[in-house]
């Protein structure tokens, strides 16, 4: 039984870990929290594995777990700051041209962080999700425990509040690129 468990934990681990690892790392912004955080997923995915009753998948039992983590982490940090400004090299890949093209385009990915990042949690973890992660709506819905309905709601208010946030020169551009 041990041996079974513990494979099937490995399994998880290894098919699961940057997905749940990038997740965390948008919500919090912190490399070292994000690793933190998702060592904290997988202690409870460990405890629980016993418990799980494959009445959804894995990924998704997985996410919300992290969800859960996250929100934890959001309530024990609520007035601290959720972003740093170090995280952005490691989630988004360098832009390739020149030099100007890529000012520019740091500057677009610093403003579209911090309108992010003004969102309320419930709006960022959809956006995180359904315009970063790219879940499907249902997948999206399954994680944090709603409605489809309820997900197409928060990530279309979610969006307008973005849109609204970012300046009148790049909101066009921004908010197309999140809205795919």
């Amino acid at each position: 039984m041990y041996e079974e468990m513990k494979h099937q934990v490995m399994a998880i681990y290894e098919r699961h870990y940057h997905d749940v690892y990038q997740f965390l790392l948008y919500f919090t912004g912190s490399q070292n929290d994000a690793e933190d955080l998702t060592q904290e997923v997988f202690l409870r995915v460990i405890r629980s594995l016993e418990r799980f009753e494959e009445r959804s998948d894995v990924k998704t039992w997985l996410f919300a777990i992290a969800k859960h983590t996250a929100m934890n982490y959001y309530r024990k940090r609520k007035w601290q700051k959720l972003l740093s400004g170090d995280w952005l090299s490691v989630v988004m890949p360098a832009s390739e041209g020149n030099p100007e093209q890529e000012a520019e385009s740091r500057e677009d990915e610093q403003e579209l962080i911090a309108a992010i990042k003004g969102l309320p949690p419930h709006y960022r973890m959809v956006v995180i999700l359904r315009g970063i992660k790219e879940y499907s709506v249902k997948e999206t819905a399954e994680i944090l425990g709603c409605s489809e309905s309820n997900v197409k709601t928060t990530m279309h208010r979610a969006l307008k509040l973005l849109h609204g946030k970012l300046t009148h020169k790049k909101k066009g551009e921004l908010y197309s690129g999140l809205a795919k």
